[in-house]
């Protein structure tokens, strides 16, 4: 079985390298860091236009009606370019939610206006420290009103609709609902990567509509997570590669006692190494885009093993890329910094590398017995 992807594919990722090396540099990213924008509108609208945004949407419902497999690539060069638009939380996230369990009123409705980036999406089921589970969850849902607070909710201070996760009272103990946050209070929280906005999310009986079955939404919920993981799996390999590319080029100019320091030992031992955990996670993510792309039964498994392997492999490359370049990397001046903090907000926004391990443990046993 060949997981590789075609030519076609491949073109698609050469004109998403082109484009976004032309419109996001990484001067691009850090007026994002430093100024007062909570991502890059204009680069959002680019986005838009090129069709990104209504990749996997059918055509009914004003997408391209293209496959998983050519949303992971656009996933990854998004990653290289860490990106400062909120593609994550309305693509992989929200438009797969209604995708996934919308009604034909609720994803004729919200659908077309992903597609074309009017609107913005976001998944809110975070309630504050520690994992999220169905006895945790203090948002409830009473005939058509949401009460509760979500913290913190990536994009949730720009998004126009919010996919919520609430308690229920039978099933298996949660529910998902659509939210529109016109007029919900909401406030920005600081986060360690400035350059993807989060917020707090107070709602008070406002309005929410029943996505999916009531009382199915913690098993919408793991679904969910593991379509969205690859899809993350695939953004995470494109900034450990984009790291790792750094840290070599540097390398190669940096002279030290007359010689370059890529030439050192424990130099090239430290990219060899991030080299080795970069190709294992890419390897692993061919696999989860096939198990995504086909609905494969062992999808699960796949995405667990995509998502563990490249948060370790885009940590590991953004903290050596900082090493490589000395005590310059530390600075506010130097690049560096971004795919570390990128790398360490990903390694968490749809739950820690210990939980994806669990889950992976829990689906080798399942494939076992």
């Amino acid at each position: 079985m060949n997981f590789e992807f075609s030519d076609e594919q491949n073109l698609l990722r050469e004109q998403a390298l082109g484009f976004l090396q032309e419109h996001c540099p990484m001067s691009a990213v850090r007026a994002v860091l430093d100024g007062d924008a909570a991502y890059d509108t204009d680069l959002w609208t680019k986005i838009a236009e090129l069709g990104w945004t209504a990749t996997a949407i059918p055509e009914q419902h004003g997408g391209l009606g293209l496959s998983y497999l050519e949303l992971s690539v656009i996933a990854e060069e998004l990653g290289r370019a860490v990106a400062p638009v909120p593609f994550s939380s309305s693509v992989y996230l929200a438009t797969e939610a209604i995708l996934m369990a919308g009604s034909d009123a609720q994803k004729e409705r919200w659908l077309p206006k992903l597609a074309t980036g009017d609107a913005i999406g976001t998944f809110a089921l975070g309630e504050g420290p520690g994992q999220p589970s169905p006895q945790r969850l203090a948002t409830t849902a009473r005939k058509g009103k949401l009460t509760g607070e979500k913290i913190p909710v990536v994009d949730g201070d720009i998004a126009d609709l919010a996919v919520v996760v609430a308690k229920a009272d039978d099933g298996d103990g949660a529910s998902l609902h659509l939210v529109d946050l016109a007029g919900v209070e909401r406030t920005p929280v600081a986060t360690l990567d400035p350059t993807r906005s989060h917020a707090r999310i107070v709602f008070e009986d406002t309005p929410a509509e029943p996505l999916g079955t009531d009382g199915e939404g913690w098993s919408l919920t793991q679904r969910l997570l593991d379509r969205a993981a690859v899809l993350f799996a695939w953004e995470q390999a494109g900034g450990a590669n984009a790291a790792l590319e750094m840290a070599k080029d540097y390398a190669m100019e940096r002279y030290a006692f007359g010689r370059p320091i890529a030439s050192y030992q424990a130099i090239k031992h430290k990219l060899a190494h991030a080299y080795v955990k970069n190709t294992l996670a890419r390897s692993n993510g061919y696999y989860g885009a096939w198990a995504l792309d086909s609905d494969a039964a062992e999808l699960p498994l796949a995405a667990a093993t995509a998502r563990v392997s490249a948060t370790q492999a885009y940590y590991y490359a953004s903290k050596e890329n900082i090493q490589t370049h000395g005590g310059m990397g530390f600075t506010w001046e130097f690049d560096c910094q971004f795919h570390y903090r990128r790398a360490k907000l990903l390694s968490v926004n749809i739950g820690s590398e210990p939980s994806w391990q669990d889950k992976l443990i829990a689906a080798v046993e399942r494939d076992a017995a």
